[in-house]
């Protein structure tokens, strides 16, 4: 029979029930043997489990560190973020004046330029429009006197008609007819 089994058997053999004098306190005996089953138990969790738990311990300061030092990291980062978020704002509103005011500049200059191409380019049409005008001019004077000559022989033409008596005239037909019988 193995040791428990036998401790079983005794344990349900004496029905004796145990009446200590003191309620509040336990037998002197059973506070000995307490006492050194205490000790046992803890001198063989200092010898065995003190390095592990040791290090165990030092394992979570170490990683509590890190951590912290990981956040304090993280929070140095964060801190120049914003540094450099709030420098980059600054700039940002020194960028768009800068731009504002070259844009403006930009503006100015081209509509400046923009006068002196018009102003070039009407230079020009006057130009065209004042030749225009000379060549047209040219043109009506000399269709003028065209219609001025043509007018003119006309009249001449009447006036002569007019004042020719009838014998210089038919003298005239007749040399006319006799010239042109002659060249062809």
């Amino acid at each position: 029979m193995s040791v428990t089994s036998r401790v079983a058997v005794f344990a349900a053999e004496s029905h004796t029930e145990f009446q200590a004098e003191n309620t509040w306190l336990p037998e002197s005996s059973e506070i000995l043997w307490g006492t050194i089953a205490f000790l046992i138990v803890l001198a063989l969790l200092i010898k065995v489990a003190a390095k592990p738990i040791a290090a165990s311990l030092r394992a979570r300061t170490a990683r509590i560190a890190n951590e912290i030092e990981t956040a304090a990291q993280a929070r140095a980062d964060a801190e120049a973020e914003v540094t450099r978020v709030r420098q980059n704002l600054a700039d940002v509103d020194t960028e768009r004046v800068r731009i504002l005011a070259a844009a403006a500049e930009t503006a100015e200059r081209m509509g400046i330029e923009g006068i002196a191409r018009n102003d070039a380019e009407v230079a020009e049409l006057e130009a065209r429009a004042d030749a225009d005008i000379a060549t047209l001019q040219g043109r009506a004077g000399t269709e003028l006197q065209a219609q001025v000559a043509t007018w003119a022989s006309e009249a001449t033409e009447q006036i002569v008609i007019a004042n020719l008596d009838e014998a210089t005239l038919q003298r005239l037909v007749d040399d006319y007819i006799a010239k042109v019988g002659a060249t062809s």
